[in-house]
């Protein structure tokens, strides 16, 4: 499949990095192929498909057939800016847009006024310490209780 590969590079006269860019996928990605070190993947044999459109996948795949595909054999392979688009024609009649125009309403300004936010303090009975609990790193622990502790 290199072979193939190749032989749409000389014919799009394009070097392999070029390549690469034009069908969207890293140059070390062609590379190994080129060099036979990958097989192209279902991607990259798409990829390649997809740009190069007059390409027969039967060809590429298995390297049966014509390189040019026949029902594409017509098609003029370097893109014009000049050429119709065979997907948007222009011989189609231009259709008319008709839009509803609304009339914009008279804005009020009117002056809101600024919220007021109340806060308020919930009193709470204090708390007092009633236990405290020390753990040692030699699974040890000690528990000091009291009423004579400090509230918090």
């Amino acid at each position: 499949m290199k072979d193939r590969i190749e032989a749409i590079m000389r014919k799009e006269h394009l070097t392999p990095s070029s390549f690469a860019e034009a069908i969207e996928i890293q140059r070390s990605t062609l590379t190994h192929i080129l060099r036979g070190r990958n097989n192209p993947s279902l991607d990259v044999v798409m990829k390649i498909h997809q740009r190069f459109k007059y390409v027969n996948l039967d060809w590429l795949l298995y390297g049966t057939g014509n390189m040019v595909s026949q029902e594409k054999s017509n098609i003029d392979f370097q893109p014009s800016l000049f050429n119709e688009n065979p997907e948007n024609p222009t011989n189609l009649p231009a259709e008319t847009e008709y839009r509803k125009e609304i009339a914009l309403r008279n804005t009020e300004i009117t002056t809101n006024e600024p919220v007021k936010e109340e806060v308020r303090y919930i009193e709470r009975p204090r708390r007092k310490i009633t236990e405290i609990r020390i753990f040692y790193d030699d699974n040890t622990f000690e528990i000091f209780k009291g009423e004579n502790m400090p509230p918090l």
